[in-house]
């Protein structure tokens, strides 16, 4: 769309730089500017960045695929995105989660496979919520009859303010963290 714009913006001086010689300079100033706005365009980052995070988690490698959200300002867990509702776990797409064997999350027994990752946020606890992959965009689609994994954690606190949604591993959980909390659940390998 915005490069539709600049060419017709650049067809435009065009056409004037052919009826009129007077005009040329003007016409290579504009265009040139027209270029340099484009490719400033071009540069700006997403509100809401993708992110991979790949590690080993309870002897399991896993692949976490997932945009992270700012709170730039915002109350974001129990504002933005209401407690006691089903969240996507970031921003954009659904994230997404893959593990390269079965394993045992919060106790619970889930086979080697890619998922999506949900998660009900609560004040005091989360539920998260694996379902079967389905290439969501938000959790606009989702059904809890697809869900292959249910389990309750507590919410506690990180050391400081998180600012931007992430979810990172350490040898026995995965951890996600905003604003002020984090929540984390255990992966062990089968």
């Amino acid at each position: 769309m915005l490069w539709n714009q600049y060419r017709s913006i650049f067809l435009f001086y065009y056409q004037l730089i052919q009826k009129s010689k007077n005009m040329k300079k003007l016409s290579y100033l504009l265009v040139l500017v027209a270029v340099a706005t484009a490719a400033q365009a071009q540069d700006k980052k997403p509100a809401s960045p993708k992110e991979t995070v790949k590690g080993t988690v309870g002897g399991a490698g896993v692949e976490i695929v997932y945009c992270r959200p700012s709170a730039r300002g915002r109350k974001m867990l129990g504002g933005n995105e209401p407690y006691g509702q089903v969240w996507r776990t970031g921003a954009n797409e659904a994230t997404t989660i893959e593990f390269d064997r079965d394993v045992v999350i919060e106790g619970k027994d889930l086979p080697k496979g890619k998922y999506e990752l949900f998660t009900i946020p609560g004040e005091t606890e989360w539920t998260i919520i694996v379902q079967k992959f389905g290439k969501q965009w938000g959790a606009y689609k989702y059904n809890q009859s697809s869900d292959v994994l249910r389990a309750t954690v507590k919410a506690g606190k990180p050391s400081a303010f998180v600012e931007t949604f992430t979810i990172a591993t350490d040898p026995s959980a995965i951890n996600l963290s905003w604003e002020n909390t984090l929540v984390s659940f255990s992966v062990k390998s089968k």
